[in-house]
């Protein structure tokens, strides 16, 4: 080989090399030079929480509706039941009843079950209310509409006799309960006339206080017909400043007493 064939092959082998060494020295970025193991993040501590797998209605019973379902730790309430508490929860708990309607998705808690055995009425009923059940119809009951946990005023619609005025007899409404809460609907499934079934409520329970159901009681020996008439829910919490207690202690504001025999009402003046 000719010496200037060896000298221009030398200088392109330079060449290239230093070609290679510069592209390379260009292709570093600082983060390849000051690469650093990034650490990896710690995994989320779950735990097996108890969960509602299906609706369930107020009063009846849970089943098979439940079931574990992992949760993050520190998302979980004290209030949950998990599984590393109570293991033996689903087998427990299948026969329990549900204090208030629950839903789907939704955490199980003790406090919304009634324990198996134990009665659904007095576990609903707070501390100090009583329960008291009285007849109604579809047209005395907004049309069926009124469902539990609804708030109902109490009509009373009954015969009088005055006589004192000689006015004979009259028929008397007056509202003597208000704001109460319904408990329970009984329920019972009729035919009508185009043979189509349908839900009618035949006796309400409503949450009354001692004095409250004293009242109703001595309505329902004066009255002909007992009416509840809806609330709006916005009313929920307003405050009854009056009440019918003249129905217990026999002597209204007007100074009239009442005379109950056999059911039928006669009013006098306190001093007759």
């Amino acid at each position: 080989m000719a010496p200037s064939r060896v000298i221009i092959l030398g200088i392109a082998v330079a060449a290239a090399v230093g070609a290679g060494y510069v592209a390379k020295n260009m292709a570093t970025t600082p983060a390849d030079t000051d690469f650093q193991a990034v650490a990896q993040e710690p995994a989320v501590e779950l735990v097996e929480v108890m969960v509602l797998s299906g609706d369930v209605p107020m009063g009846a019973p849970i089943g098979g509706n439940i079931s574990w379902q992992s949760w993050p730790a520190d998302g979980v309430n004290d209030a949950f039941i998990t599984k590393s508490g109570d293991p033996n929860a689903l087998d427990e708990l299948g026969g329990a009843i549900a204090r208030v309607p629950l839903y789907a998705g939704e955490p199980l808690r003790r406090a919304k079950l009634i324990g198996e055995g134990h009665s659904f009425m007095s576990a609903i009923l707070p501390s100090g209310k009583r329960a008291v059940a009285t007849r109604i119809a579809a047209d005395t009951s907004a049309g069926g509409f009124i469902l539990p946990n609804d708030n109902v005023d109490v009509i009373m619609t009954r015969r009088s006799t005055d006589t004192e005025s000689g006015a004979g007899e009259r028929y008397v409404t007056e509202t003597i309960l208000k704001n109460i809460r319904v408990l329970a609907i009984d329920q019972a499934i009729q035919e009508d006339e185009d043979g189509k079934l349908v839900r009618v409520g035949d006796t309400a329970t409503l949450e009354l206080t001692p004095q409250q159901a004293e009242i109703i009681t001595v309505a329902q020996q004066m009255a002909d017909r007992l009416t509840l008439a809806l609330r709006s829910v916005a009313d929920a919490q307003e405050k009854v400043d009056r009440e019918a207690d003249y129905l217990v202690y026999g002597m209204d504001r007007r100074g009239v007493v009442r005379l109950i025999r056999s059911g039928e009402v006669t009013e006098v003046g306190a001093g007759k």
